[in-house]
C-alpha cells in the first residue's frame, strides 16, 4: 500500500511559477515510477511528467522545457517545477505511483492539487 499526498497548488498568473510536491509513504521501496498526471473537468487525465526509480524522465510534449520533475530519496518526494505557466495548463494535478510487478503491480493516486492560471 502507498499513499500520496500531494500540495503546492494554487493561483498563479500567465508567465509565473509554481512548485507541486508529492510526499510518498508506505510501501515506498516498491515503487518503480512516480508520475504527475493532470484532468481537466470532463477529460481524461493525461501525463503530464514521469520519473522512474531509475532517474529517467520523460515528459508530455505541451510541457518539455517549461515542467521539470525531481525526486528526493531522503524525503520520499517527487516534485513538479512548473515555470513559465499557461492558462491551458489550468488543471486538478495528481501524482500517481506505479508499484509493484505482474500480478502485484498496482497504481496508487494522490487526491489532486488544483493549478489555475489566470491570464
Amino acid at each position: 500500500q502507498v499513499r500520496l499526498v500531494e500540495s503546492g497548488g494554487g493561483l498563479v498568473q500567465a508567465g509565473g511559477s509554481l512548485r507541486l510536491s508529492c510526499e510518498a509513504s508506505g510501501s515506498i521501496d516498491g515503487i518503480n515510477a512516480l508520475a504527475w498526471y493532470r484532468q481537466v473537468l470532463g477529460n481524461h487525465r493525461v501525463m503530464v511528467a514521469v520519473i522512474t526509480s531509475g532517474g529517467i524522465t520523460d515528459y508530455h510534449d505541451s510541457v518539455k522545457g517549461r515542467f521539470t520533475i525531481s525526486r528526493d530519496g531522503a524525503k520520499n518526494t517527487v516534485y513538479l517545477q512548473m515555470d513559465l505557466l499557461k492558462p491551458e495548463d489550468t488543471a486538478v494535478y495528481y501524482c500517481n505511483a506505479d508499484h509493484g510487478r505482474g500480478g502485484s503491480r498496482q497504481i496508487y493516486w494522490g487526491q489532486g492539487t488544483q493549478v489555475t492560471v489566470s491570464s
